[in-house]
């Protein structure tokens, strides 16, 4: 028994010396997608102000492929020291494990952190598309089976479940064409390479206001402040596409409580800062506000709902 307390108490000393001394080396904050997506841009926004806050640098990477779960696999399997952190998304926490048989498990070999935000999916067509709403883009593809395709950030993705959703709803026939992120992804949408993408808000409002892709509806339960004259998508008469994404810091499960706990409240204290909500809300991102209990009942709810989601409408990977 004196044996069972002496290591116990160790293992309580060892953890809190560790807290203290953290953060000891660079943070790494792994990003399952290219560079100029949604994802990296919440990695960038968050990642900046915690190392000026942990007076350590923290260094993005990129690590693309595989619905963003090649990061998420990574980050897993790394030291459980609070120096390698994931920005995880509903594509890799939530949808992925359900497409995928994956090397580690979602729900086991990664906390959840903090919730960092919200946003919708857009559906974006190019210029050259005629269509101006909804139903006459519904037309189109009807008009003209396999011939129009739609850009995902990969197979797995919001945007991949989104218009996967849309084909079987509306009995139309797209090409689905994936890429390892939504930069790419967007590249050959504006150029005309693909017509259409479900893309998520940060990755192309930009694109919009610049008058190079033209905004048909939104995936979201309510308008966009940023895109006010947009109907969403049960407005246009698809009630039961529903699919917007979520961003959130993952550490691998066996990281010191005390660690995960001050990680938490330096993002917390981030997302509540003035600039950090204007540079989100600028994304059309509404900032996380969750404890990281109700943040881990949140990502089980959605990882219930996306399997129910992708088993009852068949999905699968191309």
């Amino acid at each position: 028994m004196l044996f069972k307390f002496l290591a116990l108490a160790l293992g309580v000393f060892a953890a809190t010396a560790q807290a203290q001394t953290y953060p000891s080396k660079p943070i790494r904050m792994l990003v399952g997608s290219a560079p100029g997506g949604g994802t990296d841009l919440m990695a960038r926004v968050i990642g900046d102000k915690l190392a000026i806050d942990l007076k350590n640098p923290v260094v993005v990477e990129n690590r693309p492929g595989v619905s963003n779960t090649l990061a998420a696999d990574v980050a897993a399997k790394s030291p459980a020291d609070g120096h390698t952190l994931l920005m995880g998304v509903v594509t890799s926490q939530a949808i992925a494990p359900h497409l995928y048989k994956l090397n580690f498990d979602v729900n086991k070999d990664l906390a959840p952190i903090a919730l960092v935000s919200n946003v919708p999916n857009v559906l974006v067509v190019n210029n050259a598309v005629a269509a101006k709403s909804v139903k006459e883009l519904v037309a189109l593809a009807k008009a003209q089976p396999g011939k129009l395709s739609y850009a995902s950030s990969g197979s797995g993705s919001t945007q991949h479940i989104a218009g996967e959703s849309f084909k079987q709803l509306t009995g139309t026939f797209i090409t689905h064409i994936p890429y390892r992120g939504s930069g790419p992804a967007l590249v050959d949408l504006i150029g005309g390479q693909t017509q259409l993408s479900f893309d998520t808000m940060p990755s192309v409002i930009g694109q919009i206001q610049a008058g190079k892709l033209r905004a048909l509806a939104v995936t979201g339960s309510k308008r966009s402040p940023l895109l006010p004259d947009v109907p969403t998508m049960a407005e246009a008469g698809l009630p039961a596409l529903q699919v917007s994404a979520w961003y959130g810091i993952y550490a691998p499960a066996a990281t010191p409580r005390a660690i995960q706990e001050q990680l938490h409240k330096e993002v917390t204290a981030i997302l509540a800062m003035p600039d950090t909500i204007k540079k989100l809300e600028a994304a059309g991102a509404e900032p996380g506000r969750l404890s990281q209990a109700a943040f881990a009942e949140f990502q089980a709810s959605e990882f219930k709902r996306y399997g129910k989601l992708i088993k009852d409408n068949n999905l699968k990977v191309d």
